[in-house]
């Protein structure tokens, strides 16, 4: 089956999956698929609109169900095919199930209301998703049949039409093929959705593409202008015809033996990509500082800041930041000299230490170790990942604030350049981000000018005076 750029074929030991009809080219569109289902994570039903999945203040909530929430009447209005089902469940039932059953019963309502077929748009029907429940451990398949059995409650109608089995197929599903949705400043994820031809791309640890989610446009004043939520797929290089397209699950930095742990155990398959085959890079995420120092000490060093990450995320949940600043600063000086800027311990560690400094305002100091993240994470990443452009606009606005103009707008810059690739133009983090480059550029040049013209004045005042006699 062909979808425009892309086509299904047989990727032999890893099932289906997607390759190119022609010639791709960087930061290209090259799929792009409304969301078949999706809801907003349990935690964030009121911070975050039922419809376009923009994190708001002052949501309006649905009269009828109380639960729902949504930007404005035409949020609301748009979404209404989406959630009337889930609204009268809720209040026939009495509860809120949680995000995965209300998930569940979204895609159970499109699909009675598709007749269980593919759309023109999908390459596949959501049935054909793999489910993997033959793979699950006791304790994770007894959980779906709980889940089951609170999708029944939640919805009776269920049970007329579909079987348990069937139930816990799309739940099993669900946990092997929704994709996580970014809010609209594409920092934190709010809900899951299920795009059932993007669940046909496989995985790779250096992948040939990125997915990023598009919130549509629900502001026009005309309802034919409006355009819907989707999941783009992009590419980050040039992929030949012919060549498979894949993604990445996981992030990219974790050691080869714990990315292939964490794939094995979420999606079930045992990844032999070519950076987890050659454990390309984790020589690096482990690295030793150049001072080289004892094999003991390095390994007393890597168990310290692994207890330290530990408390640092426990008081981070707890809102202590002086405390997360004090365990910060003793694990990095711990680990000066003793393990390099590319170690994963480090990074992570300083990564949590550049935030806080940033959140109380200490600009000078977070920029300096955003510095150094940003150096080991130029070193790990594939030069167009959205993670790197991400922590080079959070590294260029430190700068920026702390009054280091010129090194601010270059790392706003290179960010720029990897998030046109990775999300386009459209994007509103991209938007941000050239508001951000116009004026630190404006600002750079008028201090430019400025310096000149104190220079000009200096050199003024300095010039001896010639006094001519009559």
């Amino acid at each position: 089956m062909t979808g425009g750029n892309l086509e299904v074929f047989d990727a032999g030991v890893k099932g289906r999956g997607l390759k190119a009809t022609k010639e791709l080219h960087t930061g290209e569109v090259i799929f792009s698929e409304p969301s078949y289902a999706a809801v907003v994570f349990d935690s964030l039903v009121s911070q975050v609109c039922h419809g376009c999945f923009r994190h708001q203040t002052n949501l309006h909530r649905c009269a009828q169900c109380r639960f729902a929430h949504y930007c404005n009447r035409t949020c609301q209005t748009a979404c209404w095919e989406e959630h009337k089902q889930e609204c009268a469940a809720i209040r026939s039932s009495g509860f809120v199930p949680n995000e995965k059953i209300r998930l569940a019963a979204r895609v159970l309502w499109r699909r009675r209301k598709d007749q269980g077929l593919a759309s023109d748009n999908q390459l596949v029907a959501v049935d054909l998703l793999e489910h993997h429940l033959d793979l699950l451990p006791e304790g994770e398949l007894k959980k779906v049949h709980e889940d089951v059995v609170s999708l029944l409650k939640f919805w009776s109608g269920t049970t007329q039409q579909n079987s348990t089995e069937f139930l816990s197929h799309i739940l099993g599903l669900i946990r092997n093929n929704s994709f996580p949705l970014k809010d609209q400043r594409g920092l934190q994820d709010v809900g899951l959705g299920i795009f059932p031809s993007l669940g046909l791309v496989n995985h790779d640890c250096w992948p040939s593409c990125t997915v990023t989610f598009n919130h549509g446009n629900q502001s026009a004043v005309s309802s034919a202008l409006h355009s819907r939520k989707r999941m783009e797929l992009r590419a980050l290089r040039t992929i030949p015809e012919g060549e498979e397209v894949t993604i990445s699950y996981v992030d990219f930095l974790n050691l080869s033996a714990d990315r292939q742990k964490q794939l094995k155990e979420h999606f079930y398959f045992d990844c032999s990509c070519e950076h987890c085959s050659r454990s390309v890079s984790d020589d690096l995420m482990s690295a030793a500082a150049e001072t080289k120092p004892p094999a003991e000490k390095v390994k007393e060093v890597t168990a310290f800041s692994k207890e330290s990450l530990e408390k640092i995320e426990k008081a981070r949940d707890a809102g202590d930041h002086s405390e997360v600043l004090k365990l910060c600063q003793e694990c990095l000086e711990k680990q000066e000299g003793v393990v390099a800027n590319t170690h994963l311990s480090r990074l992570r560690v300083l990564s949590v230490a550049s935030q806080v400094l940033s959140h109380l305002k200490k600009f000078s100091e977070a920029a300096e170790l955003a510095q150094k993240m940003v150096e080991g994470y130029m070193k790990l990443y594939h030069p167009n990942n959205a993670q790197l452009g991400m922590a080079l606009m959070r590294a260029g606005v430190t700068y920026w604030h702390a009054g280091q103009i010129e090194e601010g707008h270059k790392m706003i810059c290179e960010a720029y350049r990897i998030l046109m690739i990775t999300h386009g133009p459209n994007h509103s983090i991209t938007k941000d981000l050239e508001s951000m480059r116009t004026q630190t550029e404006m600002e750079l040049k008028m201090f430019k000018e400025n310096d000149l013209n104190m220079k000009a004045a200096e050199k003024k005042t300095s010039d001896p005076v010639l006094i001519f006699s009559q």
